[in-house]
């Protein structure tokens, strides 16, 4: 006769971050097998954010079957001196059983600082005006600053900030990401700005392959066919158009190093992104807002987990800045060319500012930092609920 398992309990913390949604959790909260266990943790989490779903609809869980909002987010006491709090991101798969901690997410990243300060992990937090909150992203290690403004001890939220694929307004965050890419390691992994990357069975395609942020492949829009101004309706809904981009992503993250066998590709679907540009021209955004070509330097529409993302992603935004500042990149030239601090670019949503220092030593690009603005705000606080038997691993 089988005993009955009631549920488990798991305290946790609903947020958005940026144009993107997951759940935070504190280390210290987690069940002690799934602190011990990296196995049993990505069970648990893929439970709770509602995966593997064969319905690909993460009905049963906290994520909204979108590539945005399935994530699941680790946040704790830093152990890397001079941080705050270590920060661990997984895109968790929607309807594969796996989960990828390869990467970061940007957009969630300006959720981080609050979360941190609201769980107490920040000491010296001031009652009245910035706190600086210094996050260790582990997955990637690299550091985050995210600057927090504090009302009366409290993280004030509410603001009248908007970002383009967001409906309501909220308090800016600031984020700096120091060094993106380590002075040690290959900003440009291939050596060149412009690569011609062979993709058999579909051509070969002028692209930029960068690592800053996260490693993203930049193509021109019009060699693939397309204006720049797309939304996701006019590519999600296209099956064999997807499939053509994950055969191109693939490819790129074969010749970028990233992986050695195209095999691995389809279980490391966080990283590399692929995006394209185009020049700046009139477009219409998912909302219907107008927008001119003289509010912009360029459009670049970007895919993430296999999906048209319905704005732009955090890392990848990242990846823009430093790329459009570099003169002789696609992303460059898209926006003109020439010297640049920062660039203005339309996504489907509508526009968004980013930026990057970015400075040459004996013929190689040190990144120093690249900034972006984004907004957070806790949806919900309390526990979540998952099967008792979740983390019992069977061969």
């Amino acid at each position: 006769m089988s005993t009955y398992k009631p549920q488990i309990r798991v305290k946790a913390t609903y947020m958005r971050g940026g144009t993107s949604k997951g759940t935070f959790f504190n280390i210290a909260d987690l069940p002690k097998e799934a602190q011990e266990d990296k196995a049993k943790r990505d069970k648990l989490l893929q439970r709770i954010v509602g995966s593997p779903d064969i319905y690909k609809q993460q009905m049963d869980g906290m994520g909204g079957a979108t590539s945005s909002t399935s994530k699941a987010i680790l946040v704790g006491k830093s152990t890397v001196p001079n941080h705050d709090v270590d920060y661990y991101f997984g895109q968790v798969a929607i309807d594969k059983d796996f989960m990828d901690w390869s990467g970061n997410c940007g957009n969630l990243s300006s959720a981080v600082g609050p979360f941190a300060i609201h769980e107490r992990l920040v000491d010296n937090v001031p009652e009245n005006g910035v706190c600086c909150v210094r996050i260790w992203q582990a997955n990637i290690k690299k550091t985050i600053l995210c600057y927090v403004t504090m009302v009366n001890g409290q993280v004030k939220e509410m603001g009248d900030y908007y970002i383009d694929g967001v409906a309501f307004p909220a308090e800016e965050i600031l984020l700096e990401f120091a060094e993106p890419v380590d002075p040690s390691e290959e900003l440009f992994p291939t050596g060149n700005l412009v690569d011609d990357l062979e993709v058999p069975g579909i051509g070969t395609f002028k692209a930029t392959m960068i690592t800053a942020g996260i490693p993203t492949i930049f193509l021109n829009a019009a060699d693939i066919g397309y204006k720049g101004t797309e939304l996701q309706s006019d590519i999600n809904s296209d099956a064999e158009a997807l499939a053509r981009f994950e055969k191109i992503r693939s490819y790129g993250a074969l010749k970028m190093g990233l992986i050695s066998d195209l095999s691995e590709a389809e279980t490391r679907q966080h990283t590399p992104k692929i995006a394209f540009v185009a020049p700046k021209s009139d477009f219409t955004t998912s909302s219907g807002k107008e927008v001119k070509a003289s509010e912009i330097d360029l459009h670049v529409r970007a895919l993430s987990m296999q999906k048209l993302h319905h704005a732009m992603m955090g890392t990848a935004s990242v990846a823009i800045g430093v790329a459009a500042c570099i003169e002789g990149t696609l992303v460059n030239l898209a926006a003109g060319g020439g010297e640049k601090t920062a660039v203005e670019f339309g996504h489907p949503s509508g526009t968004l500012k980013v930026g990057a220092v970015i400075k040459k030593e004996n013929g190689k690009y040190i990144v120093d930092k690249a900034t972006m603005s984004r907004s957070a705000r806790i949806i919900m606080k309390g526990e979540v609920y998952a099967p008792a038997d979740i983390m019992e691993l069977k061969n």
